[in-house]
């Protein structure tokens, strides 16, 4: 088997990549890089919004009322623990749905914070503007409107209005100048966001996936998987490289002609993706092969989804001219740090691996074992 990755660290000069774009139902390891870059843009603001209340605190926002100043600290550091907990504990897969949740946790934060610091006339009223746009960059129109609607619900309940006073053209002309800014903010960034993920498809889909299966091609899977080693590098945790590869293929296509083969290749593809979580990157390695990357997987876990990977494909036969086709993988395991610590070395040794489960009769499991 060829080695498709030597170059991978010119393809990326030593740097992590820009994201990968969305591509259908085959290719939700390419969103998954989308809101992976998503998820540390939202942990940024999050920091932003907590030390620009810090700020106003320590300096002179509410430090003359105890009370008020204990409700501000007591919610910032629950807001504060709220998020590492989230973001470090629970948070185990990116989603548009929990970054929504986060985002609507920024504006309950936001409230509560305005409340006591002099509601609609505190300084720190503007920093509803943090929401929005995260809501913006990440969620889509529909989202932000929501949020919008939020806000104007919450500067409402800050301005203690009655109800009599809301029909007056003087609260609603005041209001929607209010709130103009927010909206205004939210039609840019959405605006802007919508056509920057526009572009980053057009331009980086032709040579990231590939067009037989809609996985990650090499280079694809380069990008992704040394951003995941970047990170387990720094961090120290597990990770696995699986290397598999068809055994009839060549028997398939030489019996039954190209689109047989093309038939074959889709099934296995959609097979090892059914068997993966959201956040393992697949990718299609050259011809017959695939390679998939398992993130915080430590060698145990590895070749438990090899093993289910290998079973799934050996109980789905592929129907060809009224006959029932058996089909086979055998895959090759090489575990991070302990078989390498590069995307390189990795595929390399699970490569060495493969072979062994060739020449073992293939329809096999083999773990990359150090030579003697």
């Amino acid at each position: 088997m060829a080695t498709h990755l030597e170059s991978t660290q010119e393809i990326l000069g030593g740097e992590p990549a820009a994201r990968a774009p969305r591509r259908g139902a085959p290719g939700r390891s390419i969103e998954q890089e989308e809101l992976r870059g998503i998820s540390r843009t939202v942990a940024g603001i999050h920091w932003l919004l907590f030390a620009l209340v810090l700020v106003y605190l320590v300096f002179g926002g509410v430090r003359e009322d105890a009370e008020e100043a204990a409700a501000v600290s007591s919610a910032l550091f629950i807001y504060a623990a709220l998020v590492m907990t989230f973001r470090h504990a629970l948070y185990r897969s990116e989603t548009r749905g929990k970054i929504a949740l986060e985002t609507a946790g920024m504006v309950l934060f936001i409230t509560w914070v305005l409340w006591h610091t002099d509601r609609l006339g505190s300084p720190l009223l503007n920093a509803y503007l943090l929401a929005v746009v995260t809501s913006a960059l990440t969620l889509g129109k529909a989202a932000t409107l929501a949020h919008v609607a939020v806000v104007a619900g919450c500067y409402l309940f800050l301005g203690q209005t009655d109800i009599e006073e809301l029909a007056t053209l003087r609260f609603v002309s005041g209001f929607v100048a209010q709130l103009g800014p927010v909206v205004l903010v939210a039609y840019i960034t959405t605006m802007f966001s919508a056509d920057l993920r526009y572009g980053l498809q057009r331009a980086q889909l032709p040579s990231e996936t590939d067009d037989l299966t809609g996985l990650f091609n090499t280079r694809g899977f380069a990008i992704a998987a040394n951003r995941l080693l970047h990170q387990a590098l720094r961090s120290e945790r597990p990770a696995s490289l699986l290397m598999v590869d068809s055994d009839n293929l060549k028997g398939v296509t030489g019996a039954y002609g190209q689109d047989a083969g093309t038939r074959l290749l889709r099934q296995l593809a959609s097979a090892i993706q059914a068997e993966l979580r959201a956040t393992d990157v697949p990718a299609r390695y050259g011809g017959d092969e695939f390679i998939v990357l398992l993130p915080e997987t430590p060698p145990k876990g590895a070749l438990e989804v090899a093993e289910r990977i290998r079973n799934v494909i050996g109980a789905s036969p592929l129907p060809l001219e009224g006959r029932m086709i058996a089909c086979s993988v055998s895959v090759g395991v090489a575990c991070f740090p302990e078989d390498g610590r590069s995307l390189d070395a990795l595929a390399a040794r699970a490569d060495r691996a493969l072979h062994q489960a060739k020449k073992k009769g293939r329809n096999c499991v083999v773990r990359y074992q150090q030579p003697a």
